[in-house]
């Protein structure tokens, strides 16, 4: 627990937060949300404004051998902050943890999961409902297409659309989480081959605004 975690321990009934952000707002519980090669997200709330959120944590030693890529996964997370819109997931927060050697960051949380769970549970939905999905998430490419730079979705799928259910808002999780899961499934082998510099451009090549909209097909099939 890190320090400044006041936990009222007359109050048995609370959950306790496992850490807490430098300003004392956020709090992560244990609960794991999801996870990847170099990334956890947990459960955690926001006491100023009394919501449920998501806390971020990625392992910055996965990527100690490469001082570029963390740069650029700051310039990525400094570009999520800077992004507004209904149907793109909100980033709130961002800090380095230096004793842990992290990079925590706090976004919004949909309550319904994502896309591709929601269907499963879901079978029965009406044509009419289809094309509200869809139409909330051409609105969120359009407005990263045209968006100064544009900004192109590595990996639109049905896990990267979340669904808050109770509302029917769709929201798209964007570019970052893509790198982070391409870099943590092939980071070993990029190292032992000293080939970096050509897997980047394998990665980038031949990605356009149109690209993701015809990926978009698949989230609504």
């Amino acid at each position: 627990m890190m320090p400044g975690v006041n936990q009222d321990q007359s109050d048995k009934d609370s959950e306790p937060f496992v850490e807490i952000d430098p300003t004392g707002r956020y709090g992560s519980y244990s609960e794991l949300l999801g996870s990847g090669a170099v990334k956890k997200v947990y459960r955690a709330f926001d006491q100023e404004e009394g919501i449920e959120v998501a806390w971020n944590q990625v392992k910055l030693r996965n990527f100690s051998n490469d001082p570029s890529m963390i740069d650029r996964l700051y310039s990525e997370v400094r570009l999520l902050r800077s992004l507004t819109n209904r149907n793109i997931i909100s980033l709130y927060n961002v800090w380095r943890d230096e004793e842990h050697n992290t990079l925590n960051f706090i976004t919004e949380v949909c309550t319904s999961g994502n896309l591709r769970e929601y269907r499963t549970k879901h079978r029965q939905v009406s044509i009419k409902a289809l094309k509200k999905w869809s139409k909330q998430i051409l609105k969120g490419l359009d407005y990263l297409h045209t968006h100064d730079p544009c900004i192109i979705h590595r990996d639109l799928n049905c896990s990267n659309v979340f669904v808050n259910g109770n509302t029917g808002q769709y929201r798209l999780r964007l570019v970052i989480w893509e790198w982070l899961r391409l870099w943590g499934r092939a980071i070993q082998r990029i190292q032992s081959s000293g080939h970096r510099n050509s897997w980047r451009r394998s990665c980038t090549r031949n990605i356009t605004p149109s690209s993701s909209t015809y990926t978009h097909s698949g989230c609504v099939c």
